[in-house]
């Protein structure tokens, strides 16, 4: 039987989102840590709490950095994975979902690929949101995935790069094909990792397919809202039509 997961991402969907819900369908956060330990990473804690979102319990995953970290480039990222002991085909997807956010900023920066640096303290989030759920993927034993179509938030955001539009010109640049729609929502609601995720996780985008769901899992966003800031993924099989 083949295991599928939709993504039902009314409110958006970022890295920490994903590892989230993943370990609410059963991920174990102790697995999650041992294989990301993996990695020659260092420097950061890996929390995972319950959160309590609009009545509605999730898992809330706490990335934070404990130690001066350097700007990371793609060849320095790719270094990184391949260096681990993880599985062929987890360091060969991650790799895959770094190189398309790099392409990205690489457009948008107009800069060529290999001189794409990671900011945000030394790519450590990207690094765990990247791999983790790839890793939470794999481990799942997810085959396809399935996407909802994706709401824009609207107004600016700060970054290394300085203030920028929302949604930011990178994750536009990486739901390019991808069914979206506006919100009124002043806030980022894809960010370019959640983007470049999902992008090489789904199948498909739009309604629901034909499934039987097995689990529902939750994961939790950072910004307060009035609505429910979180991410849905329904886990299941595709119904069969015999």
């Amino acid at each position: 039987m083949v295991k599928i997961a939709y993504f039902d991402c009314f409110s958006g969907i970022c890295g920490d989102m994903i590892l989230g819900a993943f370990i609410d369908l059963g991920l174990e956060s102790s697995f999650l840590k041992k294989e990301l330990e993996k990695l020659n990473l260092s420097g950061y804690n890996f929390d995972v709490k319950k959160a309590t979102i609009n009545q509605i319990t999730a898992v809330d995953v706490y990335i934070t950095v404990n130690e001066e970290q350097h700007h990371r480039s793609l060849g320095d990222i790719t270094t990184l994975i391949d260096g681990s002991t993880l599985d062929r085909d987890v360091k060969e997807l991650s790799k895959k979902i770094f190189i398309k956010l790099a392409q990205a900023e690489s457009k948008i920066h107009n800069i060529k690929i290999d001189d794409v640096h990671f900011h945000e303290v030394g790519a450590v989030d990207s690094i765990i949101d990247i791999v983790g759920a790839v890793i939470g993927l794999k481990k799942l034993g997810i085959s396809d995935v399935f996407c909802s179509h994706l709401p824009l938030g609207s107004g600016f955001v700060n970054c290394a790069h300085g203030v920028l539009p929302v949604p930011a010109p990178a994750t536009v640049e990486l739901l390019k094909d991808v069914p979206v729609y506006s919100t009124d929502r002043k806030q980022e609601l894809v960010t370019p990792t959640g983007a470049a995720i999902i992008t090489t996780f789904a199948k498909q985008f739009g309604d629901m397919p034909h499934m039987k769901i097995d689990k529902i899992g939750y994961g939790a966003g950072k910004t307060k809202s009035v609505y429910p800031n979180l991410l849905r993924v329904f886990l299941g099989s595709l119904e069969s039509n015999d």
